[in-house]
């Protein structure tokens, strides 16, 4: 590879790494990332790109150049093998120069062939640590992916793998938050409910809580939405507010 190439290369993944650094949505990063993938490989509009991440095992895709390069991707899941899957979980390249001669994977290929598509490479990112992740390319062309685009395609990838790590981080944060935001509102609106109890009732927290979870069971209802429900019957304001600094 030429150093004009390598220097392009560098240029366009710090430009990545940057914009996941300033971006406030991380999926909306990871679709750009793909989108980027198709027009830094020169490989044409026509090429569909996906990045699935494995997680507990599971494959899921994380950024699509498209609605439509989401299904594909989707499809393989529903088998739990296939090319991409394959790639993020043996950090291999795999190619597939004709989906209707491949033989590794004959029900998804026979699906697969049936939208058209006709080639597909995967090539895995390097995200060290338990989290594993492929870039998937899939074409309606027979050997769209030549020597040169593969090689092309492992280079991006290792060099945007940096980014894609910083983005999985910040979504895993995001979801950790997002669950800890989640089980702070419910303590609230629970503890807002027992105060309500105890001031109706003249008992003491235990005793009021206590009256909570039974009413909870009785009614088969989840203790958070019982909670919320007496606050809304005590208070015009309905939903109770959890603040954070």
């Amino acid at each position: 590879m030429s150093s004009d190439l390598t220097d392009s290369h560098t240029n366009d993944n710090h430009r990545l790494h940057e914009a996941i650094l300033d971006s406030s949505d991380v999926h909306q990063f990871l679709d750009e990332l793909c989108q980027h993938a198709v027009r830094s490989l020169s490989l044409g509009e026509q090429v569909l790109c996906g990045v699935t991440l494995l997680r507990d095992r599971e494959g899921a895709t994380v950024g699509s150049s498209s609605d439509y390069a989401r299904k594909m991707d989707e499809i393989q899941y529903s088998f739990n093998d296939g090319p991409c899957l394959t790639a993020a979980r043996e950090q291999v390249v795999v190619e597939v120069p004709d989906i209707r001669r491949e033989e590794r994977w004959p029900h998804y290929a026979e699906i697969i062939s049936g939208h058209g598509l006709r080639s597909i490479l995967a090539v895995p990112f390097d995200l060290a640590g338990d989290a594993k992740a492929a870039l998937n390319l899939y074409s309606d062309a027979v050997n769209k992916f030549t020597a040169p685009a593969i090689e092309r395609a492992r280079t991006y990838a290792n060099e945007a793998s940096r980014s894609l790590r910083l983005a999985v981080r910040i979504a895993q944060h995001s979801e950790r938050a997002g669950n800890l935001e989640a089980a702070m509102e419910s303590r609230t609106a629970i503890d807002i409910a027992v105060g309500i109890i105890m001031s109706q009732s003249q008992c003491s927290q235990t005793d009021a809580f206590s009256v909570l979870v039974r009413a909870s069971s009785h009614r088969n209802i989840k203790l958070r939405d019982l909670a919320e429900q007496i606050v809304a019957n005590s208070n015009a304001n309905s939903k109770p507010a959890t603040h954070f600094d």
